[in-house]
């Protein structure tokens, strides 16, 4: 008997529809195993089948004595991972004769059986449960655990189901389930933009709160350098609060990267805070970026819509590194394969720190750095200019001192005041780039707008001429000042960069590339 039952696979951060046939007829031949698997399966999947032979038994299912032809179409896509499981095991079932599913065509069957029967969770939940509704199936059986991160796709019924019994139950009308509903939009507001921590908790370090507060209002890429203790790890992760809160669109795109990598948090429905991730600096080159035989997605691309923060960045790979240069220009990664090429997004802002020397004591004001001169170039020397060149602001970070951290300044700025500030000048630029398709801040200005957009007058133009001679600033320097000149402009609600503007942007190249050599 024919049987045929639809699930999913994952490719990039999208699937596609999966088709489950299971003939099941004719006498097994001695030594022979009772199925066989085809249709591009990996080890996953193939091991399956005694997961499914054990859960069917443990379950009140008796055991195929039958041979079995199990085919995955189409067959020129790898499947992968244990989530077909559940409809084989449903399919061997109808094929045998065990149970009548007389609605098994209406739905789309994703889970990976335990010997006990069980169902686990699996990944990519979000996106199969957008192909289902798109293909046009009624309804949606996966794990409980994976229920209402699916669920949050209207028009379509999402089932939860615990172990096959159940599964099975269900759809031979034994037993009735009621689909998980999530209020999408509740979910999204109730939660969004809830953080732990807070700038106000910050003591001093007002230049630097000032730097973060122009990256964020301009979508800027950073970089903090100081000795241990000055307070860079504490300021980075504070960033993620003054950002604009996610919208939902850029919530949903959030949800889907996390389900396809599996790194939901549990009974989640969907990500409504801008993601942090912070990756040791021992990440090889395909976690950082995405990839592997299976490709997956990396840590850039969990940071969609929000921050990639690099702690100790000359402790990373160069490789590592490198690789990054251009996912930060394009805002996505590609990645091409002998049999598949896929896609993920990675339009994040990069935070980075590092300390100064070896020691970490080069400038400080009150320990002496133990590294000599050439040891210092040698460490700075680690960020290659390419690199170097993709970031806007660099910005060096001195130790606060005893009194200011004792004593409570009530004049500190709290995260929603900046916060308040940074969707001002946000709010002026998504007018400004309104006709400009993927761009929706000053950072993401090409040079073809710069000269369009970020005009100044002559007493500007002789600022920023006698700058790049004085500061021996490199020509690259030139585009990054003049756009975070623009955000600061925007700050302060102007219409045209002023020469105080541009000031304030050239004090934030003070660790250009050409000036590193001389600090030793």
């Amino acid at each position: 008997m024919l049987v045929t039952t639809s699930s999913s696979a994952v490719q990039g951060v999208d699937a596609r529809t999966i088709t489950v046939e299971v003939n099941a007829g004719g006498t097994i031949a001695e030594g022979k195993p009772w199925y066989s698997l085809v249709g591009l399966p990996d080890s996953a999947v193939k091991e399956g089948s005694y997961r499914v032979e054990a859960a069917m038994k443990n379950s009140g299912f008796r055991t195929v004595r039958v041979k079995c032809i199990i085919n995955l179409a189409p067959a020129d896509v790898r499947k992968e991972g244990a989530s077909y499981d559940l409809p084989i095991a449903l399919a061997l079932i109808r094929a045998t004769k065990q149970a009548e599913f007389p609605n098994f065509a209406r739905y789309m069957i994703m889970g990976e059986l335990s010997l006990g029967g069980s169902i686990r969770p699996i990944k990519g939940a979000l996106p199969m449960a957008i192909q289902a509704r798109k293909q046009g199936y009624q309804g949606l059986i996966v794990p409980k655990a994976n229920a209402r991160e699916a669920a949050i796709v209207d028009g379509l019924d999402v089932y939860g189901v615990e172990n096959l019994r159940e599964a099975a139950d269900f759809l031979s009308g034994e037993q009735s389930l009621q689909p998980v509903t999530v209020d999408t939009r509740k979910e999204f507001f109730n939660t969004r933009n809830k953080y732990d921590l807070d700038f106000a908790d910050v003591r001093g370090q007002e230049s630097i709160k000032r730097a973060l507060t122009i990256a964020a209002a301009g979508g800027h890429n950073v970089i903090l350098i100081g000795p241990p203790g000055a307070g860079k790890t504490m300021l980075a992760r504070r960033l993620p609060t003054i950002l604009p809160p996610l919208d939902l669109r850029e919530a949903l795109e959030t949800t889907k990267i996390h389900s396809v990598a599996g790194v939901l948090p549990k009974d989640a429905a969907l990500v409504t805070t801008r993601p942090f991730r912070s990756p040791h600096h021992t990440i090889s080159d395909v976690a950082l970026v995405g990839g592997g035989s299976y490709p997956s997605p990396g840590e850039i691309s969990l940071a969609h819509h929000g921050v990639l923060f690099l702690d100790e960045l000359p402790e990373f790979k160069r490789t590592a590194l490198e690789v990054m240069r251009q996912p930060m220009e394009e805002r996505r990664i590609i990645i091409s394969r002998a049999r598949t090429t896929v896609q993920y997004p990675a339009n994040f802002m990069l935070i980075a720190s590092m300390n100064p020397c070896p020691c970490g004591y080069f400038n400080h004001p009150d320990k002496e750095c133990s590294c000599g001169t050439n040891a210092v170039k040698r460490y700075l020397n680690k960020i290659s200019g390419p690199l170097l060149d993709r970031i806007d602001l660099q910005v060096e970070v001195t130790p606060v001192p005893l009194d200011k951290l004792t004593v409570k300044d009530h004049r500190a700025k709290s995260s929603a005041q900046i916060a308040t500030e940074v969707e001002n000048a946000r709010r002026i630029q998504g007018e400004r780039y309104a006709e400009l398709p993927n761009i929706f801040a000053n950072a993401q200005m090409p040079s073809r707008l710069v000269r369009q957009i970020c005009q100044i007058d002559a007493a500007g133009s002789a600022l920023i001429k006698m700058a790049m001679e004085k500061l021996q600033l490199s020509a690259r320097a030139y585009d990054r000042i003049l756009k975070v000149a623009r955000t600061v402009a925007d700050l302060e609600g102007s219409g045209t960069i002023q020469s105080e503007h541009l000031a304030e942007a050239i004090q934030f190249r003070n660790l250009d590339r050409e000036n590193w050599g001389e600090l030793g």
